[in-house]
């Protein structure tokens, strides 16, 4: 059986020699490829939400919403959180039409806005999320981790893979009868693959203090970060 697999790769080596050349082929040479991955654990929490008020003119909408910024702003500086954590993003102003009348009439203005709070202290995210649930007009609080200082993460699975290629490399070299040369050409991919959320809603955080949470003895998912290498390497 290892004769014949031998046989094959021979022959797969010695057809592939004899097709027709690219632009790019590099004659004397193996082409490789091969994936590496590396989990690490997240470095930061991101709690998203939503902030809205609802009034009969637009300037009360406003007036009523920056009302409630200032309420989550308090309540950020209350949970030991800077509120220049948050973040704001997509502001909107639009009417409120009472549909049943068929003249359809503008009966209020809505003001809403998101935000997104980052946290490096995952001590902070019970405080914080406990103390956005007790503002009225903040509603779908959702959290989930990131992984910022990603490079480190990216070069470990390039170097897992790296060391795949080369290996793969090595092998088919040796089974035609040759010796691996110095690299020739090569390309790097990566991805991050999304972290599984110990909990994506938050709105129970307002439960009394003596009750441990639901995820007390969890910890964060790691995330994990794939690459993948096309390699070239020179024959001899």
């Amino acid at each position: 059986m290892k004769f014949a697999i031998l046989v094959l790769l021979l022959v797969s080596f010695a057809a592939f020699a004899q097709e027709p050349r690219g632009p790019g082929f590099l004659p004397n040479s193996v082409s490789v490829g091969a994936d590496g991955e590396f989990e690490s654990a997240p470095d930061t929490s991101v709690i998203t939400c939503s902030l809205s008020a609802q009034e009969n003119t637009s300037q009360a909408a406003f007036d009523s919403a920056s009302h409630l910024a200032e309420q989550m702003r308090q309540a950020l500086r209350g949970a030991g959180v800077d509120p220049k954590t948050a973040e704001l993003s997509r502001y909107s102003l639009y009417p409120v039409f009472d549909y049943k009348n068929p003249k359809q009439k503008v009966i209020a203005y809505r003001v809403g806005t998101n935000v997104t709070i980052k946290l490096k202290d995952f001590s902070k995210i019970a405080p914080v999320t406990e103390a956005l649930a007790n503002v009225g007009g903040i509603t779908g609080q959702n959290m989930n981790y990131d992984l910022e200082e990603i490079d480190a993460a990216k070069q470990k699975a390039i170097d897992k893979a790296y060391s795949r290629a080369r290996t793969y490399a090595d092998t088919l070299a040796k089974a035609s009868g040759k010796q691996l040369g110095a690299l020739l050409s090569g390309s790097v991919d990566t991805q991050q693959a999304i972290p599984m959320v110990p909990y994506a809603r938050v709105a129970m955080a307002t439960m009394e203090a003596k009750s441990p949470a639901p995820t007390e003895d969890f910890q964060a998912s790691k995330i994990k970060v794939t690459a993948h290498v096309n390699a070239v390497f020179g024959l001899q």
